[in-house]
């Protein structure tokens, strides 16, 4: 009987990182695009402008991506990123003393609308896509109701906007939590047990099931956490802006999910690279700018970053892998037939075992 042996650990890591590519490659080209057509955007000041921006829509995205890795998809982000926002500004009532308390509070409302979600979906296996839809009309319902208590001209403490400004090598601290968060999440899905389970519950929850895996406090617990993303963002947004509006979540609605497209997460759930997608979020903001700065129509703007998105799902990590594996196929289908011809009875079969 013939064996065949199984690929390298070295080939098969190549393979899985090769659906991370095209958000590297979209960020180098957009870069040279950049470098070519209005060099000015690549000068310290316009970097360093965009850089916090593009560290909080990379934070929403990662939110996202945890949820995606298990299978689900999250249209909440705005309303929830909004309310916190909201939150910074109406608990800590302009106050030093009260950020910490803002914080805390925007964290932990985020973390009950994502407990909503986790029930609703995860307990009561309701479709994710109308659900966080619905959920998310509800606290953009609530925002609108909570605001109307605030004073004229409302804003965050003083203390809150002055530090998003400051410069720790050169760049925004936003900028900073950003990659810091990023470096987390990567521990935590490759080196703890809770983030590993989050990749097998979305790869395949019947099979995490049987071995035991709690698919329901996974799929729960994923929407907590995304959530808690999403307020991150929305506070550190408001310090920003240091006058936040009812509409600062709307570009977090379709970005976070792009991110997570172009970042090569495989829209089935399990697999995503929290780096890639951190880079993706880097790209479509860069792009962002690059439109502005080219003078583009708005609505032109809508269009292209349309395109990109579709770009996006046309080389999806989900299509590189097939497109690898039908290579090897075809690849390996020639060496069999040859394996065959040159031993019909099969007799050297224990030899031909080192065979890829």
């Amino acid at each position: 009987m013939t064996t065949v042996r199984t690929p390298s650990s070295l080939l098969t890591s190549l393979v899985v990182s090769s659906r991370y590519v095209p958000a590297y490659l979209a960020l180098v080209v957009l870069l040279i695009v950049a470098a070519i057509w209005v060099p000015q955007t690549l000068e310290a000041p316009a970097l360093s402008a965009i850089a916090p921006f593009g560290a909080l829509l990379g934070i929403a995205a990662l939110g996202q991506m945890l949820v995606v890795m298990t299978g689900g998809i999250d249209l909440s982000t705005p309303g929830t990123l909004t309310l916190s926002a909201m939150i910074m500004v109406g608990v800590a009532q302009q106050s030093n003393d009260r950020i910490l308390l803002a914080l805390f509070t925007a964290l932990g409302v985020a973390a009950v609308i994502g407990l909503v979600n986790g029930i609703l979906i995860g307990g009561l296996k309701l479709n994710p896509l109308i659900v966080t839809l619905a959920v998310g009309q509800v606290v953009v319902g609530a925002v609108s109701r909570y605001v109307r208590t605030f004073p004229v001209q409302s804003a965050v403490p003083e203390g809150m906007s002055s530090w998003t400004v400051d410069r720790i090598f050169g760049v925004s601290p936003i900028f900073w939590i950003g990659l810091l968060v990023t470096g987390v999440v990567i521990v935590a899905i490759r080196y703890t047990t809770v983030g590993r389970r989050f990749q097998v519950v979305g790869a395949n929850p019947i099979a995490a099931q049987v071995v035991g895996v709690r698919v329901t406090i996974n799929q729960i617990l994923v929407y907590v956490v995304a959530a808690m993303l999403y307020a991150t963002a929305g506070a550190a947004l408001a310090g920003l802006l240091r006058n936040p509006g009812v509409n600062i979540g709307s570009p977090y609605l379709l970005g976070p999910i792009a991110a997570v497209v172009i970042g090569g997460a495989s829209l089935t759930g399990g697999l995503a690279s929290p780096l890639a997608t951190f880079t993706a979020a880097l790209f479509l903001t860069g792009l962002n700018q690059l439109m502005r700065a080219l003078g583009l129509a708005t609505a032109l703007q809508f269009v292209v970053f349309g395109a990109v998105i579709i770009g996006g799902m046309l080389i999806s990590g989900d299509r590189i892998i097939k497109g690898i594996e039908q290579v090897l196929r075809e690849r390996r289908g020639p060496r069999r037939n040859r394996r065959a011809r040159s031993d019909p009875d099969g007799e050297g079969g224990i030899a031909s075992g080192s065979e890829i």
